[in-house]
């Protein structure tokens, strides 16, 4: 693959995980250094394309300026913090970090939850246990970054707060009968601290 001046994404405007890589590069001053291709997928859609890049057919994919290729949104998002000028979204090693990955693994799970939960629910069929499982799931999870909000809010803004407020702004995109900010008040005033941000403003999610 021939060596560009750009890195390249394989990209989607609708996708919380793509946004996820797009605010982390905003964040770390590097938004223009990547290019973004538009790549369509869904579950019952491969973009053949991208199999060429991506044996999974899934985005976020990253080509680099040198022809390497990555993936998974997490993979991607270390990636560009390990380039930045200062490094501040992964904390190097103890129990911050370690804190910053279970924060991220908490809203990453949690929006890969909502993905199955919407694709289930949208079945001519739903399964009743699945749609109950997902509806514990989200009241537990919610529940529990409702008890963390304050301690969100007072750490320093890293992976794990980009993962759970994409989490949150899908729930609004996707799921805006929930009211999920009903009985959660901390929680709600973080994430609208959060989304405050130039970076989540500079990638607001579209529909298309």
């Amino acid at each position: 693959m021939a060596t560009t001046n750009k890195m390249r994404l394989h990209w989607s405007p609708r996708s919380p995980f793509v946004r996820k890589v797009m605010i982390a590069a905003h964040e770390l001053g590097l938004a223009d250094q990547i290019e973004t291709t538009r790549t369509r997928v869904a579950t019952n859609q491969v973009h053949k394309g991208l199999l060429s890049d991506n044996p999974l057919g899934k985005i976020p994919t990253l080509i680099l300026t040198d022809g390497t290729i990555l993936y998974d949104s997490v993979v991607i998002c270390e990636y560009l913090d390990s380039i930045a000028a200062k490094p501040k979204l992964f904390p190097p090693s103890g129990p911050a970090r370690f804190k910053a990955l279970r924060r991220h693994a908490l809203g990453t799970g949690y929006l890969d939850m909502l993905l199955t939960w919407r694709n289930e629910a949208s079945r001519t069929a739903p399964n009743p246990g699945m749609i109950e499982g997902s509806e514990l799931k989200h009241a537990a999870t919610i529940k529990a970054l409702e008890a963390e909000a304050l301690s969100l809010a007072q750490d320093d803004f890293g992976i794990g707060h980009i993962a759970i407020a994409c989490a949150l702004s899908y729930l609004d995109f996707r799921f805006d009968a929930l009211q999920w900010r009903d009985g959660n008040p901390e929680l709600s005033a973080w994430h609208a601290a959060a989304v405050a941000r130039p970076s989540f403003m500079a990638t607001t999610v579209v529909d298309d």
